[in-house]
């Protein structure tokens, strides 16, 4: 039985424009002008015969018929995506993509990648290093790693990796006229920050561990300020000063002595880091290969604290 179905390229613009309820937006996704949507969209309401969006001076709405049509095209486009990926990757891809931040790339992934190509020589690991979201639906990505709460609707998540929070310095600051040994101490050092920290992230901030000692007479927003974790540790490394870091991507230079803890004192983070991908990718061969390896991987690293145990108090 023959199909009548409108043009395609009017359901991918009204598909696209119902998810963004923008024209303009639309146009961003497909590579086209905002005319070019509006006019394929326009096409398909008369195919129909009937209005698929309220045009509304602060925007569009959908009318009845398209919110019954809209998600059952958005399910439809993405089992389309789901078949032609399969067909093309799914038995012959031998190249993975995976987009990470910068600081847990340097810091953990790359150290370790060595394992998984051990484990798997015939796929190859294309790493991405970014701090924006990804969007698995227009970037041709496989998996990403990201530091947060959890969350991100409509994808498979896995938290993989717990973090500690604790200040670090240079071996060099516990000598000289001024050594670093009592969190008091700090008041005559020089904080260093990391910009890109969050207001929901409390513990990786100054003020937090300074208020915890009683040390409110130092202004927690002095020193020098850094827009990546990896910069902040290296400038820690160099002597500049003292930064509040994360376990999972200090454990080598803590191993190595570039590192030092000169408090005992720590906190689980907040964050955490997690895997993701889409919902309909985690069964492919290659990504849960790099799923389980990450998770084995995750599981054997002895700087990670337990989420489940209580949380060492600070000062204690």
């Amino acid at each position: 039985m023959a199909r009548r179905l409108p043009p395609l390229n009017a359901l991918r613009a009204f598909e696209a424009a119902a998810r963004h309820l923008s024209f303009v937006d639309a146009a961003d996704e497909l590579a086209v002008t905002p005319a070019a949507v509006s006019h394929q969209v326009k096409a398909l309401e008369a195919h129909l015969g009937v209005a698929l969006f309220q045009r509304l001076p602060r925007g569009l709405v959908l009318t009845e018929q398209a919110r019954i049509l809209a998600p059952q095209l958005t399910r439809g486009f993405d089992r389309l995506a789901e078949a032609v990926a399969r067909v093309r990757v799914d038995d012959v891809q031998t190249v993975l993509s995976v987009t990470v931040l910068p600081s847990f790339a340097v810091r953990w992934l790359l150290p370790r990648l060595a394992g998984f190509r051990r484990l798997n020589p015939g796929l190859e690991i294309e790493v991405r290093a970014q701090h924006q979201a990804v969007d698995f639906r227009g970037e041709r990505v496989d998996i990403a790693l990201r530091y947060g709460r959890g969350g991100w609707p409509g994808l498979h998540v896995e938290r993989f990796l717990n973090d500690a929070v604790f200040p670090v310095c240079s071996p060099q600051l516990l000598d000289g006229p001024h050594p670093l040994l009592r969190p008091e101490d700090l008041r005559r050092h020089i904080l260093i920050h990391d910009v890109l920290t969050g207001d929901d992230e409390p513990w990786v901030t100054w003020q937090h561990w300074l208020l915890h000692f009683g040390l409110d007479d130092i202004d927690h927003r002095r020193g020098p300020r850094y827009s990546d974790s990896h910069m902040m540790l290296e400038a820690a490394a160099a002597g500049e000063g003292v930064a509040l870091g994360r376990s999972s991507i200090m454990a080598d230079d803590l191993v190595r002595g570039r590192l030092i803890r000169p408090f005992p004192d720590i906190q689980v983070a907040d964050y955490a880091y997690h895997f993701l991908c889409r919902t309909d990718a985690i069964d492919r061969p290659g990504v849960r290969a790099f799923r389980d390896w990450l998770v084995a991987t995750a599981a054997d690293d002895p700087t990670a604290p337990d989420a489940a145990a209580p949380a060492p108090a600070l000062g204690g």
